[in-house]
């Protein structure tokens, strides 16, 4: 038998809603992911949250089931930190709307955080989730962002998974802060190429599958770069929303779980048929349309 993940030298992984939501592990993942305590895979754990350095993420992953070292996980935080290093000078000020482990990763690459400015404005605006964001970090960031500064976002995300359903996510607070502005971001999270290309680079190898739970971060992020994907309905896309979705969102294969990484894959099929696969075909995944793997 073939297995889906046979086919690949690496596995990049969503992170929220694909292996976890919020503090909870989904059910019966770690095992699916890891059948037999070992992978012939490189799993790359790519997340768009930049709330948590790539240690704290790697920590939690552990407790999970997961196996990760900090070397494993690639944030968007981090993709937001290059971006900002390539467009500024060494020491240029870098106004920080998120958590201190965005900040960290700002001071990283040779730039000063703050979170505060007096007459001078910042070089740079750079914006992640938090969950303590309030009116006066937007304000500040705000001011700065009408005195010039760049701004880049770390990913651009409306809802954040959780265990209790669907909380705003970074995108929401971006959206407030477009609207006080006047002005649009870079992002350096999915669907956009930044993220995507570290956790390549990361993962040392092309022949990747992306998995995760959106079709307008994961999939259309993978297929920007011409990867295949998994779309897994344990998170935030339904399969009522693939049927509709314009075609840089469809995936390669979906499925119920990730189960269906170790097992073979149902022949292809229409959108309108995917249901009834799913049903009769249980923990295996469905192909959508061709691998970008077999077109090249």
């Amino acid at each position: 038998m073939d297995r889906l993940r046979d086919q690949y030298e690496a596995l990049l992984l969503d992170l929220d809603g694909t292996l976890y939501r919020g503090p909870a592990v989904i059910d019966g993942a770690p095992k699916a992911l890891v059948p037999d305590g070992d992978s012939a895979q490189r799993l790359v754990y790519v997340t768009n949250n930049a709330a948590r350095g790539p240690g704290a993420v790697a920590h939690h992953l552990d407790e999970l089931g997961y196996p990760a070292t900090a070397a494993d996980v690639v944030t968007s935080a981090q993709a937001a930190a290059r971006m900002l290093s390539e467009r500024l000078h060494p020491g240029d000020r870098v106004l920080v709307v998120g958590t201190d482990d965005l900040a960290a990763e700002v001071k990283a690459v040779g730039l000063e955080p703050i979170r505060r400015f007096g007459e001078t404005p910042p070089a740079a605006v750079v914006q992640g989730h938090s969950p303590t964001t309030a009116w006066p970090d937007l304000a500040e960031a705000a001011y700065a962002l009408r005195a010039g500064a760049l701004w880049i976002a770390a990913n651009a995300d409306r809802t954040l998974p959780n265990e209790r359903g669907l909380a705003p996510g970074n995108g929401s607070m971006v959206a407030a802060l477009a609207t006080a502005s006047d002005r649009e971001p870079l992002v350096a999270g999915k669907p956009y190429a930044p993220l995507m290309e570290d956790a390549i680079e990361r993962a040392g190898t092309r022949r990747a599958l992306v998995v995760g739970d959106r079709l307008d971060t994961d999939i259309e992020g993978a297929n920007g770069l011409g990867l295949d994907s998994l779309l897994v309905l344990t998170g935030v896309s339904t399969l009522k929303e693939v049927i509709g979705a314009p075609a840089a969102r469809i995936p390669t294969y979906i499925a119920a779980s990730l189960d269906a990484l170790n097992d073979a894959t149902v022949a292809e099929a229409a959108p309108a048929d995917i249901a009834e696969l799913l049903r009769q075909y249980p923990g295996r995944a469905v192909r959508v349309r061709a691998a970008d793997s077999e077109i090249r």
